[in-house]
């Protein structure tokens, strides 16, 4: 079993999946859509890949503003959340994520991957941090 992270934006979906002892994080690939509004596509492949990877439970990153409130995105991604947890029928955690993509991005930078390129990658690996400060977490808890 696994776990999955989602970075979901108006656009794309990155998607990271947990190592079965739900150490790492590893990012898998970008679901993308012509439209925000079109989701079924999107939600269609997330089952598939919840199906490959034997899924049982679900991160999504909530984008929260920096002091703490809940914008437009935030209520977009928390519809997001609802129609997950209704079509898979697993547990939605939400994460802030705040920052993750600046950061994602930051490792690209530091990784050499030309700023051109790094737009192709920056939602998977956002998913990546989303999902690796969620092991984390949990990991801390469990030790307490």
């Amino acid at each position: 079993m696994r776990i999955m992270g989602l970075d979901f934006g108006s656009k794309t979906v990155g998607v990271a999946i947990s190592d079965p002892l739900f150490i790492t994080a590893q990012g898998i690939e970008i679901i993308r859509r012509k439209d925000e509004n079109k989701l079924r596509q999107t939600l269609a492949r997330i089952e598939e890949l919840i199906q490959e990877y034997e899924v049982e439970e679900i991160v999504l990153g909530l984008p929260k503003n920096m002091n703490d409130t809940a914008g437009p995105r935030a209520v977009i991604t928390m519809e997001f959340k609802e129609k997950l947890e209704r079509r898979t029928g697993l547990m939605v955690h939400t994460w802030d994520e705040r920052l993750t993509t600046v950061a994602a991005d930051k490792a690209m930078m530091e990784a050499g991957i030309r700023r051109e390129n790094r737009k192709e990658y920056v939602d998977k690996i956002a998913a990546v941090f989303i999902l690796q400060g969620f092991l984390d977490y949990r990991k801390r808890k469990q030790e307490e």
